[in-house]
């Protein structure tokens, strides 16, 4: 695989940088190379906030912003109102968004005509499930699908463990997620 970069668009406090984080995690127990990193402020709860991965089957030299990501992923579908979530983006790139509207909806939204949009209701899933509005394991989830970078059920393991980790006396918690990734894999589409 050569190197690939993925841009994670979310509001401080969805999880963009924790599952930027597992997302890297999953990669390096393949036996990729990867990068995970946030890139924010100051901000506050709800203030747009980035996190990045780059993965690659050989070393990563570079150690820099990442300006031209192969794949966007927006945990927050509000965000598209004041952020371009597309720069950067290429012809061939792919964005999945978190949102209740359809792939053709959002790349006439966003004005897009060669990129591939995908598409999940990641907060009604999270919802339902986790009871609150927490989409980005939900997205980790679709993300997996879409992209095809890591093995689901590879990804799925090394996440329940990190977050039986996380959360050693809350079962239902990693249960949740698990349930949460899985229903978010089955249900993102083009």
């Amino acid at each position: 695989m050569a190197l690939l970069e993925i841009r994670w668009h979310g509001r401080g406090g969805q999880g963009a940088k924790t599952a930027a984080l597992l997302f890297a995690d999953a990669a390096v127990e393949t036996g990729k190379y990867i990068q995970a990193f946030p890139e924010y402020g100051p901000e506050r709860m709800g203030a747009p906030v980035f996190a990045f991965n780059r993965i690659s089957d050989k070393p990563i030299l570079q150690h820099c912003g990442i300006k031209s990501p192969n794949v966007v992923v927006v945990l927050d579908p509000t965000l598209m109102e004041t952020v371009d979530v597309t720069d950067g983006l290429p012809d061939d790139g792919v964005i999945l968004v978190n949102t209740q509207k359809t792939a053709d909806e959002i790349k006439k939204q966003l004005k897009l005509t060669k990129q591939h949009v995908y598409v999940v209701d990641a907060s009604k899933i999270a919802n339902e499930i986790l009871k609150r509005d927490l989409p980005n394991t939900p997205m980790l989830g679709a993300l997996i699908k879409v992209s095809k970078l890591l093995d689901f059920n590879d990804m799925l393991n090394s996440v329940k463990i990190r977050l039986e980790h996380k959360f050693p006396n809350k079962p239902e918690v990693v249960d949740g997620n698990i349930k949460a990734i899985k229903r978010a894999y089955e249900e993102a589409r083009a």
